[in-house]
């Protein structure tokens, strides 16, 4: 991995144009679905003006009024501050809170029709004082990998930012003061552009190394669960009955559908799971709002839009939001999709002939057969048992062979909690 030059900076100079591309960690065949999340199209050159210094933003919180070289007494003076560098989920997500209005309140340039689409401003969290910094990068620097740059965060103090992983709002930093210690990005302002042209900012908290934790995980994993849960309540409440099997399927696909398939390969496949289940506990309802594939396939649950299409006409009483991109970013919507299609998927291949012979002989199992399907075209499967017998997997998209793969992994390495009927009746 090579590593590019440190640049010191005495004032805060941005480039008065830069052209953003998307570094993506995983080379993507055209043949597959990757799990990346949306980054701006390249763009024209756009001329902006020079800026000489990084803005100031007001502080939220009063923690102490001391300069950093007096941080040791700040916090002892203030216990707040002292607890800062031990956060908690809840905590956690409180400071982002508090990070994204300090973000939106910030001054705008009002001579500007529309927000400037070449930078980004991180959020970060000193650890020692509880302070919040506001940094300010080039979106160019922000989307390179393993790009280093050092310079004054909005409140003076000198900071070294290091980009890990660089994939669009969800890019991963770390940052660290001159004295080595190391601060807690929180969220990331992020102008989503297309073709130059703004669309949306994006507030997000990637699952930088500084702010992951056990309970962190714990959290995110809980909340996968019972955002499954209501959704299949809701679905039962408007007469639809989806199986416990296929729910508990479906929460392991909600976190392979964002495994990356070279992190897989080459990193500790445990802790690459625990960090996809953080983001669910940093963002919440947010998680992979903008994560969108080559394909089209969008949100948390990562279906095309013919999928949900078809979902919303075989089941127009549930209510599905008509709108796509709408639908996939809403987590509740979503999930109700996910199970349907599943559901329906699963009676179609129960039905086959290939599929009931396979089953009883132990060829494949139920959960094989729905995550194959969920990746790839359901419809072909009762042909790759039918031709490949018990090799039928080797038939299979090359992509969709690595999907079963993680699934696979998944399965052994977090332990989930099976479902069981009665389970889900009480829950009414």
């Amino acid at each position: 991995m090579k590593k590019n030059s440190r640049i010191t900076l005495v004032v805060f100079l941005f480039v008065s144009s830069v052209t953003t591309a998307l570094a993506q960690d995983t080379p993507i065949e055209s043949a597959t679905r990757p799990r990346t999340v949306m980054v701006p199209q390249a763009q024209n050159p756009v001329k902006t003006p020079q800026i000489v210094a990084a803005p100031t933003t007001p502080e939220v919180e009063t923690l102490s009024p001391e300069p950093p070289a007096k941080t040791a007494a700040a916090v002892e003076e203030n216990p707040s501050a002292r607890a800062a560098a031990f956060l908690n989920a809840t905590q956690v997500r409180s400071r982002i809170s508090e990070a994204e209005r300090m973000l939106k309140s910030q001054p705008r340039q009002t001579a500007l029709a529309s927000p400037q689409i070449q930078f980004v401003t991180v959020a970060a969290l000193e650890r020692s004082t509880g302070r919040i910094h506001m940094i300010y990068l080039s979106k160019e620097f922000f989307l390179k990998r393993d790009s280093e740059v050092t310079l004054p965060s909005s409140l003076g103090t000198l900071v070294s930012v290091r980009v890990l992983r660089a994939n669009g709002v969800n890019t991963a930093v770390t940052i660290f003061d001159s004295a080595g210690q190391s601060f807690v990005p929180l969220v990331v302002e992020f102008p989503i552009e297309k073709r130059g042209v703004f669309k949306e900012m994006a507030y997000y908290s990637s699952a930088h190394p500084a702010l992951l934790s056990r309970d962190l995980t714990n959290t995110g994993r809980a909340y996968v669960r019972s955002m499954l849960d209501l959704a299949a309540k809701r679905l039962r409440d408007k007469g639809v009955l989806v199986s416990p099997q296929l729910i508990d399927i479906a929460e392991r696909l909600c976190l392979v559908e964002h495994v990356d398939h070279l992190r897989f390969k080459n990193e500790n496949r445990a802790a690459l799971y625990d960090e996809i289940f953080s983001l669910y506990a940093l963002n919440e309802l947010d998680t992979y709002r903008y994560a969108v594939s080559s394909a089209g396939a969008g949100g948390m649950v990562q279906m095309i839009p013919w999928a949900y299409n078809l979902v919303r006409q075989r089941h127009p009483g549930v209510g599905l939001t008509p709108d796509f991109v709408v639908g996939m970013r809403t987590h509740s919507n979503a999930l109700q999709a996910m199970l349907l299609y599943m559901h329906d998927t699963w009676n179609d291949l129960a039905a086959n002939s290939e599929v009931q012979y396979a089953m009883s002989t132990k060829l494949a199992t139920q959960e094989e057969l729905m995550a194959a399907g969920y990746n790839s075209n359901a419809a072909k499967l009762p042909g790759y048992l039918r031709r490949g017998g018990s090799n039928w997997r080797s038939l299979i998209p090359r992509e969709t062979q690595m999907y079963l793969q993680i699934y696979k992994s998944v399965d052994s390495l977090v332990p989930m909690k099976k479902r069981t009927a009665a389970e889900l009746q009480a829950a009414n």
